[in-house]
């Protein structure tokens, strides 16, 4: 007998060599048919795992996260026989799961149409009623090269090849379909009960766009029918609100071949917003101390090269020249912070003088690759909040929290502050040539952010490898309506450019001090936060912020007098306001208006200009009535100046 603990830490003794799945059914019947995959020691394993020694065990179900990770892998192995058997010349590339879902990546001869994927899922339906299992065996390199080559798996042999010298190479098979794989895999695959393939499109392999475009199929599997129509849902849902569609149709911003991609155009009325956010932004760091600076959009190569971005960074900005030939070589900034180093040294400092900050609405340019452009996510030019504070020692701590509780502001102001979570983002120590300093700078550096974070009681996960090349930071995450996270905020500790850049301070003793520096963010890229807003109000912007506050529509062309009346008297109060002059039925003008998700349209008539009132509809708040103007406007004014947000969300 050997004794397994539990993951709620009680003990069971089982006889040697009995398998995981084994383990299951002594515990409950239900859970054996639940279970999809076990933890032994920390360490993922398949449910036929047999267990010779004293182990902890977790077994887990779709109800925690490995298990549903493993039911989405297996599920895409299932996909991929499917494919092989409907398409015998299809070449296997990989095939993961994500959240939510699963993906797989193909080599295949023609492109696949939502009549192919049916015929997918129809063959997937097939092997799962065979309720064959998974089997993991393992080769040698050599043995597994030659499997894959016999196979024609050119992408295969290539992940082999790539393998570290001592990696185990396992492999599964599910009837007689084999793949690459470390597993682990479903037992019961029965239990996968629901499942939908929900597109197919183009991806390079390996991310990058030299290499050959594959085909990607996209799909999404549950142990309950129930379960996926509710995703389903969530899933049309996410299209409505998609910023890259519902932004277009709103004519929020566009984008055009000629410009080029990861340029976007935004149109009066995204523009708009934008200019609403900037100013409020402006206005609030003047109040919180900050000094505004203007720096140029480009620079000599001289000055990337004393901060290290050109050094670390050149392949992800635009250059314009050539070093071996031009006397001169600059480059469209990616980030502004060499530049406001450089007005902060125009004088000596004192300590007097700290803590500075500085701040800058700044257009950035940033080489991303063409398959990484997306609507107004990830462009090629785009304008931040960006801000650098150059603080003492004693200082530091004090400043980072003003710092994160300006951002905690604005993200509370905007009505997303429960959308967002934090992400304390470190170095990685085993690839130090990524960035500048010591490991000991590192290190300090790190322990001082993860004091401060601490002190400010706020719930954060850590990602090595995610820090800036000059320090840690703070970011902070947004998931878009697709589910993928996207950083909007960071705030960055420097302990290492102030010396490279010789920026100094007079302590109190008079001696030369170099200033930590926090690189910050408030609002973050205003090009990614409107695409934020877009998605969470599906377009339907708090007034203070809709590019559109108001929408008058006549019925007739003998209330256009009265209209243009109105728009005169909301105009003097700061309100953004359109009449809708086109020779349409009032119905119509209401449904287009509609559309254009504006918070208030009133209708204006014979009855509204006797009582010189007008006729109120809420997009929020549904039908007012007919109200007094003075009293309607006096509601409105206090409504936009206080940023009220009236969204059940």
């Amino acid at each position: 007998m050997i004794k397994v603990t539990l993951k709620d830490g009680s003990k069971k003794e089982v006889k040697k060599g009995s398998s995981v799945f084994e383990v299951a059914k002594e515990i409950s019947g239900r859970l054996a048919k639940e279970a999809i995959v076990g933890e032994v020691n920390g360490k993922l394993v398949d449910l036929n795992y047999i267990l010779n020694e004293d182990v902890e065990l977790s077994i887990l179900t779709f109800n925690e996260e490995a298990g549903r990770e493993t039911f989405r892998h297996s599920t895409a192995h299932i996909m991929a026989r499917a494919v092989k058997k409907l398409y015998p010349n299809a070449k296997l590339a990989i095939g993961p799961a994500i959240e939510n879902g699963f993906y797989y990546d193909f080599d295949v001869d023609q492109n696949l149409t939502p009549q192919d994927l049916e015929k997918i899922e129809k063959e997937m339906k097939s092997i799962i009623e065979k309720q064959e299992v998974f089997e993991r065996f393992e080769l040698s390199r050599e043995e597994a090269l030659a499997k894959m080559k016999a196979l024609d798996e050119p992408y295969k042999v290539e992940l082999i090849e790539n393998l570290p010298e001592d990696a185990i190479i396992s492999f599964y098979s599910h009837g007689e379909f084999v793949d690459l794989c470390a597993g682990p895999h479903m037992f019961n695959i029965k239990a996968i009960k629901a499942f939908k393939l929900l597109s197919a499109t183009g991806a390079y392999w390996r991310g990058d766009e030299n290499n050959k475009m594959l085909q990607r199929i996209y799909g999404t599997c549950f142990p309950k029918a129930s379960m996926l129509e509710e995703h389903l849902a969530r899933l049309e849902d996410a299209k409505k609100r998609d910023h890259n569609k519902l932004g277009r149709e709103l004519q929020l911003f566009t984008t055009n071949e000629y410009i080029g991609q990861g340029l976007p155009l935004l149109l009066p009325k995204g523009a708009k917003i934008i200019q609403i956010l900037q100013r409020f932004v402006e206005d609030e760091e003047e109040r919180r101390g900050y000094e505004l600076t203007k720096t140029p959009l480009m620079a000599k190569s001289d000055l990337y090269k004393i901060s290290g971005h050109w050094q670390l960074y050149k392949d992800g900005m635009f250059v314009l020249g050539d070093e071996e030939v031009d006397k001169e070589v600059f480059g469209l900034r990616p980030m502004t912070c060499p530049f406001q180093i450089m007005a902060y040294k125009n004088t000596q400092k004192s300590y007097r003088d700290l803590p500075k900050r500085y701040n800058e609405t700044s257009t950035l340019f940033r080489n991303e690759s063409s398959g990484e452009m997306h609507g107004l996510i990830r462009v090629r030019q785009f304008t931040i909040s960006e801000g650098h504070l150059m603080v003492t020692p004693e200082q530091l701590e004090d400043e980072f929290k003003g710092v994160v509780s300006l951002i905690n502001y604005f993200m509370d102001v905007l009505g997303i502050s429960n959308d967002i979570t934090y992400q304390f983002s470190k170095w990685d120590p085993n690839k130090s040539d990524k960035y500048i300093g010591s490991p000991k700078q590192w290190e300090a550096a790190q322990d001082q952010m993860r004091t401060i974070l601490d002190h400010l009681a706020i719930d954060y996960v850590e990602a090595e490898g995610e820090a800036a090349f000059y320090g840690p930071k703070l970011d902070i995450q947004f998931k878009n309506v697709h589910g993928k996270e996207d950083t909007i905020i960071t705030v960055q500790i420097d302990f290492a450019l102030a010396e490279k850049f010789d920026m100094t301070y007079i302590d109190k003793n008079g001696e030369k001090k170099y200033p930590y520096i926090i690189h910050r963010t408030s609002i973050g890229c205003y090009e990614r936060t409107l695409a934020m807003l877009i998605e969470k109000y599906a377009g339907k912007f708090p007034a203070w912020l809709a590019p559109v506050q108001v929408k008058l529509l006549p019925i007739a062309d003998r209330h256009l007098d009265y209209a243009y009346e109105l728009k005169s008297k909301f105009e003097a109060k700061g309100i953004r306001v359109e009449v809708d002059a086109r020779v349409e039925s009032v119905g119509y003008k209401i449904r287009e208006a509609r559309l254009e998700r504006n918070p208030y349209m009133i209708i204006i008539g014979d009855n509204e200009i006797e009582n010189q009132n007008v006729s109120v509809r809420s997009r929020d708040k549904g039908e007012l009535g007919s109200v007094d103007f003075n009293e309607f406007l006096k509601d409105l004014v206090e409504e936009i100046e206080t940023r009220k947000i009236l969204l059940e969300q």
